[in-house]
């Protein structure tokens, strides 16, 4: 899909990068005046953010992941952590958003839970499928850096 490879698991591998990372995203929320009850998204993209960003806060806010698929055993559920209920307002994260099907997954299953969806932040989007997914929707959507920033080609776009 592309020739530019980003690897967000390796890049915020150590600590104090993943904690500027969160940091990052705690400030952008806070700067856009987004409130919230849990962070979470589909695993793996969404779980080092959903963690970091509550430790960081040290409040009461939570963290949840969306799995792929349930387990089959134990509380067999696709949102794990946090409580979802109606009156939960979540924001969504991952770590790079290419083609935009696993946030548009994890707010999928968010919103079975009946939580409504306040934002969602990435930390590089490749394209611009998510934008206009979460536009449709009325849903803040954040990006830390786009392929605009990073000087890169779109997911989709030929050389």
């Amino acid at each position: 899909m592309s020739r530019d490879f980003i690897d967000a698991k390796y890049g915020l591998s150590r600590g104090a990068d993943l904690q500027l990372a969160c940091k990052v995203i705690v400030d952008e929320l806070a700067r856009t005046g987004i409130e919230f009850d849990a962070i979470g998204g589909l695993t793996l993209g969404a779980d080092q953010f959903a963690h970091g960003v509550v430790t960081h806060l040290g409040d009461d806010r939570e963290w949840f992941v969306v799995r792929k698929q349930a387990k089959g055993r134990g509380t067999n559920q696709l949102v794990e952590g946090a409580k979802l209920t109606s009156s939960s307002r979540v924001v969504l994260v991952d770590d790079i958003v290419t083609t935009g099907g696993s946030i548009q997954k994890a707010f999928e299953q968010v919103c079975e839970t009946g939580a409504q969806v306040v934002a969602a932040v990435t930390m590089v989007d490749r394209s611009d499928v998510a934008a206009a997914y979460f536009a449709e929707r009325s849903v803040p959507y954040l990006p830390v850096f786009t392929y605009h920033d990073l000087g890169i080609l779109p997911v989709g776009k030929s050389f």
